[in-house]
């Protein structure tokens, strides 16, 4: 019996947690580091794969939320297992305005240091995490993967960690 929890039940990286450091392509000439991120909120939204159904409606939501998520100053990066010319397809036919990074090679390896890789499927589980600028797991989230979860627990988890602005969005 496999107990592995990249199976189909994650256990994503919990609150408190160092968000672990990586460098992944965002253009197919272009790396990103969660590093280069640091001393703002970063909203990592894992996802499955480009192009499916549920996955272009979660990141259309997402890239809507952009001001929003600007102003708390948090980076949104979304993630897949997907290559950089895939997502520069699927970015540009889509209208996305945020990076998105080639988990590719090693295949999920990033997925898999924050616990959200299937092993089965060979794709990342649809998962969210808040970051804090000092690198810290402040929130995570996975859900289903044929429902986008929505924006409102990512925007709750950046008014708890920016105190001063609660009322702005209220």
């Amino acid at each position: 019996m496999n107990t592995s929890p990249s199976v189909h039940h994650a256990s994503p990286l919990q609150p408190g947690a160092q968000a672990p450091d990586f460098t992944l392509p965002a253009t197919p000439d272009q790396t990103m580091s969660l590093s280069e991120l640091r001393g703002a909120p970063v909203v990592l939204a894992f996802y499955p794969a480009d192009w499916s159904p549920v996955c272009s409606d979660e990141l259309g939501l997402f890239n809507a939320a952009l001001d929003m998520f600007k102003h708390y100053e948090a980076q949104l990066v979304a993630i897949s297992v997907d290559s950089a010319w895939s997502h520069a397809a699927f970015s540009t036919q889509r209208g996305y305005h945020f990076p998105m990074l080639a988990d590719f090679e090693p295949k999920g390896a990033v997925a898999r240091s924050y616990g959200v890789y299937r092993a089965a499927e060979g794709v990342s589980e649809r998962a969210l995490f808040v970051i804090d600028g000092a690198g810290f797991v402040r929130w995570s989230d996975v859900s289903p993967i044929s429902i986008n979860p929505g924006v409102d627990g990512v925007l709750d988890a950046l008014q708890r960690l920016a105190p001063t602005t609660q009322q702005v969005l209220s």
